[in-house]
């Protein structure tokens, strides 16, 4: 007899976002409550094209003198994250109740270091000599960042990134959870980091699916995507029975439908079978959902084809968004980034709005949240970040 896999819920004991909303928790659950554009006119470098973008707008930190081979933009985001309330200080608690070996670090990235490396390249082509000081395997690879946080913390458990375009630290967490499971870890750091940089703002822009000026997710005026940037970290640890505190990752629903390297599956098909596995994985049913996070890129076809998934799981969606409109599509950071929110969501007891939507696109056909709905307390909530390549994740998240 064949059964369907099932696996245990992990806690969820602390987690802390940097954004364009702001440094902190506090910050972003203001913007989401006031369903408030955080899109401005990009400061960090100039552009030969109309956009706005999701930028941190705030003096970063500076990695200190030891870990400076690590200094770049996206492990000061990082630190930035590593800073506010109480995430280090817990991650801190987790390493005194278990051990330095027996808590890791998974990082979901797509950019990395690659900003420092376009300013290295500006000075090799001025100087003919890369800068000295540059370090290519701690800055641009997709394991600096999780390398440079394990050295901030002094963490010697299990430690690597992954980077699958937009659903690296969904994936994340999921990996996160297994460690947790097959008892190679008893807490796991996941992070989801990503910065702005010219290569994915020319190279989504050389796609055309920049948009000029704030995106509009689901709207049927959509005209393309603004990039973010922001840093997510979660703190996972296997539940303890006496804390009815914590929220609960259920699962990760995973896939790779493969179906084109940008475009994805026009019948959702990846799509909906990242978020069947997360329910199933889970043993809940798609009529217990109370909210979904889209991940709504305000790409014409993205949309379309997420849409069309989310009906092919939910014979009767929940309410739907998407926050991009808020922040900008953070990239790898995205999965990290909207999971910190639906925890916000489930904390806080309110349903996120999607803005930027002023007439939904009747051929998506969901019940779309304009508004931040406060009179809704969700129990359970799916968070979808689907990557280029089909690589699709759907996160299942239940409340305390």
């Amino acid at each position: 007899m064949n059964r369907t896999p099932h696996i245990p819920p992990v806690a969820i004991t602390a987690y802390q976002c940097v954004s364009a909303a702001g440094d902190n928790l506090n910050a972003l659950h203001a913007a989401l409550l006031a369903n408030r554009n955080c899109l401005r006119p990009l400061r960090l470098f100039e552009l030969p094209f109309e956009t706005v973008v999701g930028e941190v707008s705030t003096s970063l930190p500076a990695v200190r003198s030891t870990l400076q081979t690590y200094a770049c933009r996206n492990a000061r985001l990082a630190l930035h994250a590593l800073n506010q309330g109480n995430i280090r200080a817990a991650t801190e608690q987790a390493i005194a109740r278990h051990g330095a070996a027996r808590v890791g670090v998974v990082l979901g990235t797509s950019t990395s270091g690659i900003y420092e490396t376009e300013i290295a390249y500006q000075a090799l082509l001025r100087d003919a000599a890369m800068p000295s000081d540059f370090n290519f395997l701690h800055t641009h690879t997709a394991q600096a960042s999780a390398e440079f946080l394990r050295h901030e913390l002094g963490l010697r458990g299990p430690c690597y990134s992954i980077s699958t375009a937009c659903s690296s630290s969904a994936k994340a967490l999921g990996a996160a959870q297994r460690l947790l499971v097959a008892d190679v870890c008893d807490a796991v750091l996941v992070a989801g980091v990503d910065s702005l940089c010219r290569l994915t703002l020319f190279g989504f822009n050389s796609l055309q699916l920049i948009s000029p000026d704030a995106c509009r997710p689901m709207d049927i005026q959509r005209s393309g995507i603004n990039i973010g940037e922001a840093a997510a970290l979660l703190l996972l640890e296997r539940p303890d029975p006496g804390n009815t505190e914590s929220p609960r990752l259920l699962a990760v629903g995973e896939g790779s439908d493969a179906h084109h390297m940008s475009a994805p599956h026009p019948e959702g098909l990846g799509a909906a079978a990242a978020m069947r596995q997360a329910l199933q994985l889970a043993d809940r049913r798609p009529e217990q959902i109370d909210y979904i996070n889209l991940h709504a890129t305000a790409s014409i076809l993205n949309d379309l084809s997420e849409a069309k998934a989310v009906r092919r799981v939910f014979r009767n969606p929940p309410p739907c968004a998407g926050v991009k409109g808020l922040l900008g599509h953070t990239l790898g950071a995205a999965g990290a980034v909207e999971v910190a929110i639906s925890l916000l969501a489930l904390d806080k007891g309110f349903l996120p709005g999607n803005c930027g939507l002023r007439q939904a696109d009747p051929q998506c056909a969901l019940p779309i949240v304009a508004e931040p709905n406060l009179n809704h307390q969700p129990r359970l909530i799916l968070s979808n970040a689907f990557g280029f390549g089909g690589n699709n994740a759907s996160v299942l998240l239940e409340a305390a």
